[in-house]
């Protein structure tokens, strides 16, 4: 088969590699119909990350299960499934108490952005959709392996809901699905704090009330401006900077819950201005499985359209272009078709 390997920064190719295999009998394979390359990604490809030895990338996907270990009880051979980012077995006791990005038998998925792709904890990962899936809803789909659950467990730990202010700090697809997720909540107003055209016509279609260009301390004054002085009752962070996690934080009012999503670079909490902030700290890796039968269900009856994130679709094979588009921010998240 062929799929995605970076062996430097800056250096993605598309070349051939064995052919994913049952390694473990929890295991299954699936036969990718869409994947596509993730912001996170971006950290390893501008050298933000150390790359190390040359190694395959890709953690989201859709696809038709094509071999299921001894073991796998929960789908068959056929169905069309949807994973997670994070593989779990669903039964453990994280698992149960609705985090199973935590699973004691977690396994992060990197292999995706393949023809093929190995799914370790089969059972408690994959959700089978209701039937074969009309073209037109697998972008959809695609978006809830990470984007749309990880902005979906943003807002929620942030306690999106009604009679709620949102700020949302980040316009990258997990922001924008974020602001997505708080109308679906029921927030009364929702701040999308965004630079960009595209991204801020998006953010509207999806829900936001308002829309704040600045950034820093401007853009928390402006945020504060619009709430009375008083700040956001929920604020998502979906970026990962020390600049955006402070934004949020202070953008928030005491009380408020921030919900961070943003896989953090360099951040550190100063102590004094946590302490005094009296904000709620809520995130890390979304618990995607916890949400994806509602998310799969709200798609399957359209519902919601979180796939709009997708401005560029690309063959698999020309996935090189498609990291170089969203580096350049000519895209806000790409689709590759296998």
């Amino acid at each position: 088969m062929y799929g995605t390997v970076i062996h430097a920064p800056g250096d993605i190719r598309f070349e051939e590699r064995p052919d994913a295999a049952l390694t473990a009998p929890t295991d299954a394979v699936i036969r990718l119909a869409a994947t596509c390359v993730c912001g996170s990604d971006l950290w390893p490809y501008r050298g933000v990350e150390p790359v190390g030895e040359p190694h395959p990338m890709g953690h989201e996907y859709v696809g038709v299960v094509e071999q299921i270990g001894a073991d796998v009880r929960n789908v068959e051979v056929g169905d069309f499934v949807v994973g997670s980012f994070a593989t779990s077995d669903n039964t453990c006791e994280i698992c149960k108490a609705g985090y199973q990005s935590h699973c004691v038998h977690r396994e992060f998925m990197g292999t995706a952005q393949a023809e093929l792709t190995r799914v370790p904890n089969a059972d408690g990962t994959l959700v089978a959709t209701p039937g074969t899936p009309d073209p037109d809803l697998i972008p959809h789909l695609l978006a809830a392996s990470d984007v749309l659950g990880t902005g979906w467990f943003a807002a929620d730990a942030a306690q999106a809901g009604p009679g709620k202010t949102v700020a949302v700090v980040g316009d990258g697809a997990v922001g924008l699905l974020g602001v997505l997720s708080a109308k679906q909540m029921g927030a009364e107003r929702i701040i999308a704090m965004s630079r960009h055209a595209d991204r801020q016509k998006l953010a509207l279609e999806f829900g936001a009330t308002d829309i704040v260009t600045e950034r820093g301390a401007d853009g928390i004054a402006r945020v504060k401006e619009l709430t009375g002085g008083l700040g956001a009752h929920s604020t998502i962070e979906a970026v990962g900077t020390q600049e955006s996690m402070m934004q949020a934080i202070h953008a928030t009012r005491a009380g408020g819950h921030v919900g961070y999503v943003g896989v953090a670079h360099g951040v550190a909490l100063p102590g004094d201005e946590l302490f005094f902030s009296g904000v709620h700290l809520h995130g890390g890796p979304a618990p995607v499985r916890r949400y994806l039968p509602d998310l799969i269900d709200l798609i399957w009856r359209r519902e919601i359209e979180p796939g709009k994130v997708f401005d560029l679709t690309l063959p698999l094979a020309d996935v090189a272009e498609g990291y170089k588009a969203m580096d350049e921010r000519r895209a806000i998240k790409v689709l590759l078709r296998p």
